[in-house]
């Protein structure tokens, strides 16, 4: 590898950039959180907490990374874009997490479980709603072509899709997921978790690239989104049938609250995402 100065001096930039916005994104995180998250952490002992916040600066890192890998310009061009757009998608991860808390898991509250339960179930659900909106804020915001304005607009879209399919899952589940999840259940809550990680990712792929015009990339965006539909439905057959063959999926979560089989779900929702944004990318 050719030793670049320019490139040396980018990284340590970026670095230096990245600290400086994990910094704003704690104290903002603490700002919007409506009791002492050190408390918690430290003084409580809550893993629930940890779990949640863990999600939230791995949310962060995914947007810085979607501005970072963006067209390169000038040094400080470059960090005043990525600066510019990661604290736009740090204020939409915030709005997201509000969104979410109150459209899909709305029969709870998980500020509550999370606080005053340590509501393990709870605290996966808010770090992989984290995840999965910031996944989806990293697909607006980076490629060429388009600017503030159009990242707004697919952030919009994508942030819409997450929400209606992550409440079409819940329906195609036989089990009333909030209840278990308010009942701290952990295997359905990685369950869900993972499914939630796992459309954020799939939107991700639709919404993100470089923007040619309005017709072209709604289509675009229209048939993918429509691959997220199939998704959920061959998913969830392939596990209950082919991962866990030897009994119901269902009775696994509900009645013995199996950790380990949330935690296959986990994964395998992750896993075919990951493989279908690779296809779709």
């Amino acid at each position: 590898m050719d030793y670049n100065p320019d490139s040396l001096i980018k990284g340590a930039s970026m670095l230096v950039l990245y600290i400086a916005l994990f910094l704003i994104a704690k104290y903002l995180k603490r700002l919007l959180t409506p009791y002492c998250i050190d408390r918690e952490l430290t003084g409580a002992d809550n893993i629930a907490q940890a779990t949640s916040l863990a999600g939230y600066y791995m949310g962060f890192t995914a947007i810085f990374c979607g501005a970072y890998l963006g067209p390169s310009e000038s040094l400080w061009m470059d960090l005043l874009l990525v600066g510019s757009y990661s604290l736009m998608g740090m204020l939409l991860l915030n709005l997201s997490r509000i969104l979410n808390d109150r459209v899909i898991l709305h029969t709870f509250s998980l500020a509550h479980a999370i606080k005053e339960n340590h509501n393990k179930a709870a605290g996966v659900i808010q770090g992989a709603n984290y995840i999965g909106s910031a996944l989806v804020v990293a697909g607006s915001i980076h490629g060429e072509g388009g600017g503030v304005f159009t990242a707004l607009v697919f952030y919009l879209i994508g942030q819409v899709a997450l929400l209606v399919f992550s409440r079409l899952y819940e329906w195609m589940t036989p089990y009333a997921i909030q209840q278990q999840i308010e009942n701290d259940n952990l295997a359905a809550g990685l369950g869900f978790g993972g499914t939630f990680v796992a459309i954020g990712l799939i939107v991700m792929g639709s919404v993100n690239g470089d923007f040619v015009n309005w017709a072209y990339n709604l289509s675009w965006l229209g048939i993918n989104l429509l691959g997220v539909f199939l998704y959920l439905i061959v998913v969830r057959f392939f596990f209950d049938k082919v991962v866990i063959s030897r009994d119901d999926l269902n009775r696994e979560i509900t009645e013995d609250r199996n950790t380990g089989a949330g935690l296959l779900e986990f994964a395998v929702a992750v896993s075919f995402a990951t493989a279908l944004y690779f296809m779709i990318g």
